[in-house]
């Protein structure tokens, strides 16, 4: 199958900003923009009136992954892996206002109110990450227990005091962000120890680990669902997922295509689409039943994604293919290749959207 395919100058400097207010067309309704996380790149931004690349943001640092946009759509927060900080951005100008110190390897970014929470890994190891259970991996488990390794963290981050205000210590390598629907406690992924870990937020007092050795490797992803009564995380090296109660009890333990990472509910709750890094495509899952409906195409390693801001598509960052692929979220098929990405990682909409790194 063919999709029409973008490709064009970006937009920089002062024309930048003027783009980015343009808008949608007279009389018709602005759907918003987009913003891609580039891991060999900047921040691209796609005009979703269009469906085209309209804009790229230097965020003053290299390795940009991790990206957010706060309720108000002011501020938008990428994680800079090269230089361990993130930078805050006005969303409008594209201006970096400030640059904040994490830790090293800062990744995933979940913003909350006047906060940024941003998971950092120092003592992660560049490249892919060993095959578990390999010599390899061993070798790497006992290098970390001999060197006493720290544990990554969850950096707490005012952004109005432009400062770190606490740190929550996760486990070895952690990855993916979620709230609990009080909002008083955080879920996090920890790759290398395979477990989640739940944390109150005010205090980092760990709550519950939920082993996923049985299961599978690696978990990565972690959503809640809309009506914060269960929770779903994806095992990259088990290709499952486990569906949890709202007390992180493992009710359910589903089989995925290759390698699951991002993942999010519809705003209804009815779907949950699986980002396939491996498999090249988006699995969807009926969430009454957890069998899968349809595997739709995308491209290579795509580890995140977003629907528009109106439901009406989805936009899939896909890394080694270096595109963002757009779906129709009706007919759940690839309308779109927009190409001319630098490995894209993470993207966001304004107005916010559902997502695998956001929520409305």
């Amino acid at each position: 199958m063919k999709f029409p395919t973008v490709s064009r100058p970006l937009i920089t400097g002062a024309l930048f900003s003027l783009v980015l207010l343009a808008g949608a067309p007279a009389g018709a309704a602005d759907k918003g923009m987009a913003y891609v996380s580039n891991q060999n790149g900047n921040v691209t931004v796609i005009d979703l009136n269009t469906l085209e690349t309209v804009g790229e943001i230097d965020v003053g640092s290299e390795g940009p992954r991790g990206i957010g946009v706060t309720a108000d759509g002011k501020l938008l927060i990428t994680a800079n892996g090269e230089d361990g900080d993130i930078s805050v951005i006005d969303r409008v100008s594209g201006k970096v206002l400030k640059r904040i110190p994490i830790g090293e390897n800062p990744e995933f970014v979940r913003v909350r109110g006047n906060y940024a929470f941003v998971s950092f890994e120092p003592a992660a190891v560049g490249g892919p990450p060993p095959t578990p259970g390999s010599e390899e991996a061993k070798a790497l488990e006992e290098e970390r227990e001999r060197e006493n390794a720290e544990p990554a963290k969850i950096a707490v981050v005012d952004l109005e005091k432009g400062k770190v205000v606490r740190a929550i210590t996760g486990g070895m390598e952690t990855e993916g962000i979620e709230f609990s629907a009080d909002g008083k406690q955080i879920i996090v992924t920890n790759e290398a120890d395979e477990n989640l870990s739940v944390h109150e937020i005010a205090t980092g007092k760990l709550v519950k680990k939920i082993d996923t050795r049985k299961y599978g490797n690696r978990p990565r992803g972690i959503k809640m669902a809309p009506d914060g009564k269960s929770y779903v995380a994806s095992l990259e090296y088990g290709n499952k997922l486990v569906v949890m109660d709202g007390q992180f009890n493992i009710l359910k333990v589903v089989s995925t295509g290759e390698v699951p990472y991002g993942l999010a509910f519809d705003r209804s709750g009815k779907r949950l689409f699986v980002a396939l890094a491996k498999g090249k495509a988006l699995q969807v899952f009926d969430t009454k039943t957890y069998q899968p409906v349809k595997n739709v195409p995308t491209g290579d390693r795509c580890w995140h994604f977003t629907f528009t801001p109106d439901d009406s598509h989805i936009l899939v960052a896909c890394g080694r293919s270096h595109e963002v692929v757009v779906i129709d979220a009706k007919t759940l098929e690839p309308v779109k290749r927009i190409e001319d990405k630098k490995l894209p990682w993470g993207i966001v909409t304004y107005p916010k959207a559902v997502g695998s790194l956001d929520v409305p």
